[in-house]
């Protein structure tokens, strides 16, 4: 298998995909966007009488990764927070995803005050105990494999 297939970008666009499928395998309409350049991977149109719109933002976390580090995400950045505007975080050490609106999450994680990712946000949703038993914070447990 070609190097390239492992590397951190495709792993994160493979993921985007995955995301989107199971978003279009629950009925939504979900829309690509070309460039990520707002923080946006994609839309989905709710279906109602006036149609409503929210912005996805996709970060994943590889198995390859350190096993300490494969349920933290840090260092991301949450652009004009708003009802409409959603994350979804996967770890795929633990097969896992929250689903969870910026509004949401700026009161739930920690916002970076030093150093060179200052203003940036860095979220953890589980803990590595001594014995080496993986527990979930049960703060984020609302928020676990919520696509709906």
């Amino acid at each position: 298998m070609p190097n390239h297939i492992n590397s951190s970008a495709s792993f994160g666009k493979r993921q985007e995909y995955a995301v989107i499928a199971e978003l279009l395998r629950r009925g939504y309409d979900v829309y690509q966007t070309f460039v990520d350049d707002k923080g946006i991977d994609c839309i989905v149109r709710l279906n109602s009488r006036e149609p409503r719109y929210i912005d996805i933002q996709v970060k994943a976390r590889s198995k390859d990764c350190n096993p300490r580090n494969a349920w933290r995400f840090s260092t991301f950045e949450i652009n004009n927070p708003r009802p409409n505007d959603y994350f979804n975080f996967y770890s795929e050490f633990i097969d896992t995803y929250w689903v969870i609106p910026s509004l949401e999450l700026v009161s739930t994680s920690l916002r970076l005050k030093s150093g060179l990712s200052k203003g940036k946000y860095s979220v953890n949703f589980c803990n590595l105990r001594a014995n080496g038993k993986i527990t979930a914070r049960p703060k984020f447990n609302a928020y676990k494999n919520r696509f709906n």
